[in-house]
């Protein structure tokens, strides 16, 4: 194999340009857009190991998590750092069930340590209002989705042959496909030895097709909404998650998870689960919601908005600052038992996609497996 073309510049995509490159392979980029816009930047930046299934799951996470951070020492610009996470327990069946998951055989494997609350405040002391305990995780870490995938594609460019072996070409929407090439819509071919294309939660245009003919729906989009601070007075020394999303993390799926009480109204009726990071220029991102059932609506919902920042509140036990940003994204999620979704669209020619909410996390590991 000499020429690797990737269609695709979210994260999925810029991995496997990573993953050509390192292999020694020319590698040609397309992207429709003039930066990627969905799923890859409209997310909180998490290397979420905590709540991952174990097994192969959880190994998929790790070896990105490691992928991440190896990466982070050639590319500085992503914002890697290994600041862990705080799983915050604000009633006692919740912390019932982070302690069913600190006495997991994996729980070291996954950096697991169940604390009172005073000692996650000394963890991080941002943390001032109340709840019962916290799970820790050392395991995971953050980076910030604006800015990763510019910067590891000004590495590629750069490269050790001052870019050579790595071409770059946005504004460019694939229309057609036919084996080991692409024809984008200005009606040129792009051709390689392999062609790789990860379009997201774009489930027509190339991927339609074969999508469509599937005995059934192999994937599915998911709609989130998300909002960002202004900077914080004050350091989060962790990433932060509520109860509510141990309800969503398969990790936690364990006897205790039946106890729970019923969740806030709102949070029931969007789905909500408060995961809260702090960005390297000191503000908050927050989210997020789930919907399922298309077609989704095109508007964002407030109250959802008013329950996040309420519970963001009640942990920090401080008024947030003003919200800077909100945001409406969508993802691709695979329907099955599988973590994502690889299929040959032509000899030559193969679609990934659908890891669902742990694409950030596991994308450096998925391009692996591809070429492996």
């Amino acid at each position: 194999m000499e020429r690797v073309v990737v269609v695709g510049g979210g994260v999925l995509g810029t991995m496997h340009a990573v993953a050509a490159r390192r292999r020694g392979f020319d590698v040609l980029h397309l992207e429709r857009e003039p930066e990627a816009r969905g799923a890859s930047v409209r997310n909180f930046g998490l290397i979420w190991v905590s709540g991952r299934a174990a097994g192969a799951e959880l190994s998929l996470a790790l070896r990105a998590r490691a992928a991440w951070e190896e990466l982070a020492a050639e590319v500085p610009g992503i914002g890697f750092r290994p600041n862990g996470s705080l799983t915050l327990a604000a009633t006692d069946a919740e912390l019932a069930l982070l302690k069913e998951a600190a006495a997991l055989p994996d729980a070291a494997v996954r950096g697991y340590e169940l604390i009172d609350a005073a000692a996650a405040r000394e963890v991080n002391p941002a943390l001032r209002g109340e709840f019962a305990g916290a799970l820790r995780c050392r395991r995971d870490a953050a980076v910030e989705p604006r800015l990763a995938l510019p910067a590891i594609r000004e590495h590629l460019l750069a490269g050790r042959h001052g870019g050579a072996g790595y071409a770059w070409r946005p504004g460019r929407e694939v229309a057609e496909v036919a084996p080991h090439a692409v024809r984008d819509h200005f009606g040129e071919w792009h051709r390689g030895d392999l062609v790789v294309v990860a379009t997201g939660a774009t489930h027509t245009g190339l991927a339609g097709p074969h999508l469509a003919a599937c005995d059934r729906p192999p994937v599915r989009r998911v709609r989130l909404q998300m909002m960002q601070t202004a900077p914080f007075d004050g350091e989060l020394t962790t990433s932060i998650a509520d109860g509510d999303s141990l309800r969503y993390y398969p990790a936690f799926d364990l006897p205790g998870r039946r106890g729970l009480p019923a969740q806030h109204p709102v949070a029931t009726a969007t789905a909500a689960q408060l995961l809260l990071v702090q960005r390297l220029d000191g503000s908050l991102t927050i989210g997020d919601t789930h919907e399922y059932a298309e077609p989704f609506a095109f508007d964002v919902h407030e109250d959802a908005y008013d329950h996040l920042r309420g519970q963001a509140e009640r942990l920090l036990g401080t008024p947030l600052p003003r919200t800077e940003r909100r945001w409406a994204g969508v993802y691709s999620q695979v329907t099955g038992r599988e973590l994502y979704y690889r299929s040959p669209l032509a000899p030559g020619v193969v679609l990934v996609t659908g890891p669902g909410g742990r694409g950030m996390t596991c994308a450096p590991a998925i391009a692996e497996e591809t070429f492996a």
